[in-house]
């Protein structure tokens, strides 16, 4: 059985370095390329004997199988016009997409697979589908809180997986999360609109990933939390992912495909 051919943008950074760990464990899979970006001082390091450190996406994907993308925004449309033309299927995990960028993934799943997920942990989309249910139980009579924690060095903020959280909380409740988000609170904010569903974030240190929703009825708290303390959780579910999307037709999935939830 010949091993799936994989891509891994971003190579260098954090979440890079963990996934080029999770590919070269995994005995069905095997590196095809590394990327980085034009002008980065990693180009032309040794990553495997057959693998140096590229810039050039357009011969990077040739012949591989799936790119694997947890980068920003603007590189991963760039990497999508190129999967589409060499029909490499993706697996996204970058966050901070605008509505037009989501828009552009959606366009490209006509050509190629695409798994989009703005979290890879198999634990976290567990929680999606817990939230479903608690959000039906708990829909009157509870104020509903998203509290997430990461490192210093994130760019984004409310994280994409709170985002997430937020959405399929709001749709359960049949809301609009752009309407009744509240992310932000200070001086005289009066009292707490009931049908609001509040983010906090705090940012420090070396946190990997904290999420909690909190319903907060009367006389009683309902927490439910997942707390990431290796990035090799969101590897993992990214590089299943990507078997999934061997198996798969071209189309738009996300995690809850993926893991067999729907």
């Amino acid at each position: 059985m010949s091993k799936l051919k994989i891509v891994i943008a971003g190579c260098s950074g954090r979440m890079g370095k963990t996934l080029l760990e999770c590919v070269a464990q995994a005995d069905d899979l095997v590196l095809h390329a590394a990327l980085e970006h034009a002008g980065s001082d990693m180009l032309g390091n040794t990553v495997t004997a057959d693998v140096k450190i590229t810039a050039d996406i357009d011969a990077a994907l040739k012949g591989a199988d799936a790119l694997i993308d947890f980068t920003r925004p603007e590189g991963t449309m760039q990497h999508l016009e190129i999967c589409r033309k060499h029909k490499v299927n993706m697996v996204v995990g970058t966050t901070g997409l605008s509505a037009q960028q989501k828009a552009a993934l959606g366009a490209g799943a006509q050509d190629i697979g695409i798994v989009f997920a703005p979290n890879m942990s198999v634990g976290v989309n567990l929680l999606f589908k817990l939230l479903e249910t608690a959000s039906r139980v708990l829909d009157k009579g509870y104020d509903i809180e998203i509290i997430e924690a990461h490192h210093r060095h994130k760019v984004d903020a409310p994280s994409g997986t709170a985002l997430g959280l937020g959405e399929v909380i709001a749709k359960t409740l049949g809301r609009d999360l752009e309407k009744c988000a509240v992310y932000g609170r200070e001086g005289v904010t009066g009292e707490r609109d009931p049908s609001t569903i509040g983010f906090a974030t705090v940012r420090g240190g070396d946190i990997v990933g904290d999420h909690t929703v909190l319903y907060a009825g009367i006389g009683e708290r309902i927490e439910i939390t997942h707390k990431a303390s290796s990035r090799a959780t969101f590897a993992l579910g990214a590089l299943r992912a990507a078997r999934f999307l061997k198996a798969n037709q071209a189309g738009m999935y996300d995690m809850q495909d993926v893991l067999g939830l729907k």
